[in-house]
Parts: structure tokens; C-alpha cells; sequence
């Protein structure tokens, strides 16, 4: 049997969790921090020592095969925390390129990654075609739209604010590629779409599925089982699963 833990600051690991689950059985350990919520307004030091605790004590409680760093922020800014077992999330930059008409395509990542240098060498490491503009969104504001549970209890709200965020952006530079840099994005892309159906809208999910199953090849599970934690409410936390069809129970796991 498979064992991979995954965790980020809340929500953010649940679309990563899905597309595991539909390409690999597996026994998952989902981490939701949401007592050090958001990481994408921690600085590189703070963000360091928090992720370096949580793979420790992750390591140390569940002894897992992989652990994945189910957020984009983390995986851009700290490379040493990575080894052969520890994955993180990139945006899917080269996909974006390639099925770009406009040759526009935006990054929607936290205020954090938008703002560092890390995002910008990426970006020049992915070696994108000189005709290729790329343009990073600070999408904070949907991610606490997110972590709220306001995706699930207030769409009209989720509407606005998107409509607010991401229009004058998109129509200004002709953008028809986006990337969901922050894992907590996905889970509005449903509202996404309608509000800008002419643009696509990649999750970075399915690149780390594809790199779990391809790692546990040789120890695959005979079903998926979910084992979830929080550091936040537990009762809170179980009140907005369930809304979303979760029904496990939530188990109280801290840093301190």
C-alpha cells in the first residue's frame, strides 16, 4: 500500500487530492494548516520554517512514501526543502504556451510568488517562445474566497470579486491561457469559466497525479482511503466539507 501525505494552508490541497485519486489507489494523509493560512503573505523565512516543521513532523507521525507540498508558493520559493520524495506544485507554464492562440497567458499565484524572483527565473527556465507574454496576476483575494468557504455559501460574492480581480487584466493584455497558481484556485474554476468562457484554464493537479503514479508504480494500493487533519476549527472545517460532499472525519494536528 501507497502512503502520501499532502498538506497546504486549508482548501488548497483538495483539487491535488482528487487527481490523485483518479489515477492512483492510494492511502492519503491530507494536512490542512490552516492555523498558518495564507501562506502567499509569509515571507520566504517564515514560509521556510513552517513547511521544514510540517515535513518533519509529517515524516515523523505517518511515516509516508511521498509527501507533497500542495501549494505553488512553497515549491517556487524553496527549492532545499525538496528531495526525490517530496513534490511540490509549478505552474504548467510550457502547456499554457503550447495551446495559447494569443500567445498571452496569465499566472494566478499568490501575492508572495507574483512579487519574488523565484516566479520570474521560472518563468526564464521555462525557455517560452519570445512571442510568448506572460503576466502574473496577484490573485490573493480569490484564494481567501477560497479558504472562507465563500466558493461554497456565496457565489454571487465569488462572482464579484473575480469580476473585480481578473477583468481589466484579462481584456487589457488579450489573455486566452491562465494558469491556477495557487491550489486553492481550481475549486472556483466552475465559476471561472463562466465568467470568462473564452479563456482556458489549466489546473496544475494533474502534473503532480501523473508524477505520483509514475513514482508508486510498483506499490499501488487496492483502494483510495482519505485520512484528514487540521490545525484550524475541526467542527468548522467538517461543517464546510460536508457542504462539498466530504463526509470524513477531522482529526485536530498541529505544528506547536
Amino acid at each position: 500500500m501507497v502512503k502520501i501525505a499532502v498538506f497546504d494552508s486549508g482548501f488548497g490541497s483538495l483539487p491535488i487530492i482528487r487527481a490523485i485519486q483518479k489515477t492512483t489507489k492510494s492511502e492519503i494523509i491530507y494536512f490542512a494548516d490552516q492555523k498558518n493560512f495564507p501562506y502567499g503573505k509569509k515571507t520566504k523565512s517564515q514560509l521556510y520554517t513552517i513547511v521544514k516543521q510540517t515535513i518533519d513532523l509529517l515524516k515523523n507521525k505517518f511515516n509516508p512514501d511521498l509527501i507533497i507540498v500542495g501549494s505553488n508558493t512553497p515549491t517556487l520559493l524553496l527549492d532545499k526543502v525538496f528531495t526525490s520524495n517530496i513534490i511540490g506544485v509549478l505552474p504548467p507554464l510550457k502547456e499554457a504556451s503550447k495551446i495559447s492562440k494569443t500567445k498571452n497567458i496569465a499566472i494566478l499565484a499568490t501575492k508572495t510568488a507574483t512579487k519574488s524572483k523565484e516566479l520570474s527565473n521560472y518563468i526564464k527556465k521555462n525557455q517560452l517562445s519570445v512571442k510568448t507574454n506572460v503576466i502574473k496576476v496577484n490573485a490573493s483575494p480569490l484564494v481567501e474566497l477560497v479558504e472562507s468557504g465563500k466558493f461554497i455559501t456565496n457565489k454571487k460574492l465569488c462572482r464579484k470579486i473575480i469580476k473585480q480581480t481578473l477583468h481589466n487584466i484579462f481584456f487589457q493584455n488579450n489573455i486566452d491561457v491562465v494558469t491556477l497558481s495557487s491550489t486553492h484556485l481550481p475549486l472556483l474554476k466552475s465559476i471561472l469559466q463562466v465568467e470568462f468562457p473564452r479563456i482556458t484554464f489549466l489546473d496544475p493537479a494533474q502534473e503532480v497525479a501523473n508524477k505520483v503514479k509514475k513514482l508508486t508504480i510498483k506499490k499501488r494500493s487496492k483502494k483510495n482511503s482519505l485520512k484528514i487533519f487540521t490545525s484550524g476549527n475541526t467542527q468548522t472545517f467538517q461543517r464546510q466539507l460536508r457542504k462539498i460532499g466530504i463526509k470524513n472525519k477531522i482529526n485536530f494536528l498541529s505544528l506547536s
